[in-house]
């Protein structure tokens, strides 16, 4: 029985649908149903990892790992089989679900004069960089209709987190940002609590299979941290959710030869400032360049564009942090 069930989990998810829904992009098709493309598990620089789709099993030639879609979880998340299972279960439930969720809150963003100035307000203007986080809305009180009407069961919406117990949207007046495997809800609201993501793991390093080719990465805190250095032209940017990186998102920080500059917050109660130190030490410890970009005091990188920095400004603070 348990050898049924994990080949039908195998069967329900392909493993190029799979890796295509990690952002993984395959540089050629070989033959006979097989794809070519950098490797995901690696710092890749000539296409090394191949998939076979009519086995569903892949195998680099760069790292010479190879399995199917539960092997390459393990590797992929730095996980133990029991632990891999989960996720790709998860997976299997919560991909069309956030997908539908993030289309139908995409929808809503300009519908609602509240949500498009506060994100000017954030210093988020570009329509490019909105396309790019495929930045959208919560109103509350439209996704539960919009899912059922899809055919979704009610329960599975409550078990993935997007309505409470109750069977009320559990993302209210939220801007919402898609992550690998979650949605972020930053409230505009005063009265809630500003932070809100789905349960299970926050993923590893935003955007991060397209910011790892860059020989130096920014990382900072927050999305609208991201938000706004990407908009000034930094898409070299990456952002870890807080200044606690898990250790996937602490693996994808060392598995390449690159400067890591650390813009984390100038809280003015020092706390910034100490993660910053922690989390230099530890990159140190692995071989990793780190430069410290020293913000003006009781600035967040996100405030220090909203009240007038410009690119060139942030680019002298680069400059003076350079190890």
């Amino acid at each position: 029985m348990i050898r049924q069930a994990l080949d039908q989990l195998k069967h329900q998810i392909p493993l190029l649908d799979y890796l295509q829904g990690h952002h993984w992009q395959s540089t050629g098709r070989l033959s006979r149903g097989r794809w070519m493309g950098l490797c995901p598990l690696h710092q890749d620089h000539k296409p090394s990892f191949v998939v076979d789709t009519s086995k569903n099993l892949f195998y680099c030639y760069g790292c010479g790992r190879g399995g199917d879609v539960i092997r390459f979880a393990e590797l992929y998340h730095q996980v133990r089989f029991p632990q891999a299972l989960g996720l790709l279960c998860q997976w299997r439930g919560m991909a069309p679900l956030l997908h539908e969720t993030t289309r139908l809150y995409g929808m809503q963003l300009q519908r609602h004069a509240e949500a498009v100035v506060y994100l000017q307000q954030r210093g988020v203007r570009s329509p490019e960089l909105i396309e790019h986080m495929r930045i959208g809305y919560a109103p509350g009180g439209c996704l539960r209709g919009w899912l059922t009407q899809l055919g979704y069961p009610l329960h599975a919406l409550h078990q993935a987190g997007l309505v409470t117990a109750a069977g009320y949207d559990a993302y209210i007046h939220r801007i919402v940002f898609p992550l690998e495997g979650n949605l972020y809800g930053r409230s505009i609201s005063a009265t809630a609590p500003p932070h809100r993501l789905l349960p299970g793991t926050k993923g590893g390093l935003y955007c991060w299979e397209h910011v790892r080719q860059y020989p130096e990465v920014i990382l900072v805190e927050g999305l609208f941290d991201y938000a706004v250095l990407w908009q000034a032209g930094f898409h070299n940017v990456t952002c870890s959710m807080g200044t606690q990186l898990n250790p996937y998102q602490f693996r994808q920080l060392c598995d390449g030869m690159r400067t890591v500059y650390l813009a984390f917050d100038a809280d003015a109660n020092g706390s910034g400032q100490h993660a910053t130190q922690v989390l230099a030490h530890r990159l140190n410890q692995q071989r990793v360049t780190v430069g410290t970009v020293e913000l003006p005091k009781g600035h967040d990188p996100n405030s220090f564009f909203v009240d007038g920095a410009d690119a060139g400004q942030f680019q002298a603070l680069l400059e003076a942090a350079r190890p």
